[in-house]
């Protein structure tokens, strides 16, 4: 399925690692006189990576990032991983030590149950607005994206299942057709993102995430804006009490 709770505990020893228990591969470092692009997207697949094994929890909160060890995994210089570090920072993932490098920054409960709740309210609006504008092309990608969520649900592939699913969530914004909306979101959603996957690790939870889904498809494929907006509500608020129920329960 996924990493245990125990990755998400609340606080951890720090301590570095290894190559081998990141398990990332090696790209090859940028060559002289490549262009710019390239060293772009070098940068971007450390931020990608980076971010998806501390969401995953193979890297747990407290955890050191070991520059050094991390340069050496990734085939990057100190420069771009530092970069890295800030993007990762902005988005609450990392938290940056003055003078002694960076480390997985703690869950916050107080923190992530308030982005919840936000969350809730600009999925709820945007699921109103979507029922109006989105068109027939999106809302057959959109059940495309669930069946194959399914798909991943059925054979307990926790990383992929939440991937697909993020990208429903998005979908239904983007359908909103509301700038606004979608800036506010997406700053939004890469803070919340650990939360959400962690709401996964229940297996009670998850099925009850993967039936909320099967309503939430149901009242957009019919166009349903009110039941629509209250599903997506209650779908976040669930969400969010499933996640500070398992961070919480690993510190006890």
């Amino acid at each position: 399925m996924g990493p245990s709770t125990e990755a998400f505990g609340l606080a951890q020893d720090e301590g570095n690692f290894s190559d081998a228990s990141l398990n990332i591969p090696h790209p090859e470092p940028p060559r002289s006189g490549e262009s710019k692009e390239p060293r772009r997207s070098l940068h971007a697949t450390v931020v990608a990576q980076l971010r998806d094994r501390i969401v995953e929890g193979a890297l747990s909160p407290g955890t050191r990032l070991n520059e050094r060890e991390l340069s050496a995994a990734l085939g990057v210089s100190r420069t771009p991983l530092r970069e890295a570090f800030k993007v990762l920072a902005s988005e609450g993932l990392v938290e940056l030590l003055p003078n002694r490098g960076a480390r997985v920054a703690l869950l916050d409960e107080k923190d992530a149950l308030d982005m919840f709740q936000v969350m809730g309210a600009l999925e709820s609006l945007a699921g109103t607005l979507a029922c109006n504008r989105i068109e027939d092309a999106e809302l057959a990608e959109i059940a495309a994206l669930h069946y194959e969520m399914l798909a991943q649900y059925t054979r307990r592939r926790l990383p992929e299942y939440f991937r697909l699913n993020q990208a429903i969530h998005a979908a239904i914004v983007a359908a909103a057709r509301n700038p606004v909306l979608s800036a506010t979101y997406q700053s939004l959603a890469a803070r919340i993102r650990r939360a959400r996957y962690l709401a996964n690790l229940s297996e009670e939870r998850w099925r009850q995430a993967v039936a909320e889904h099967e309503a939430i498809l149901a009242a957009l494929q019919a166009r349903d804006a009110i039941r629509l907006a209250a599903l997506l509500e209650a779908h976040l608020k669930n969400k969010g009490a499933a996640a500070l129920s398992l961070a919480q329960a690993v510190t006890e």
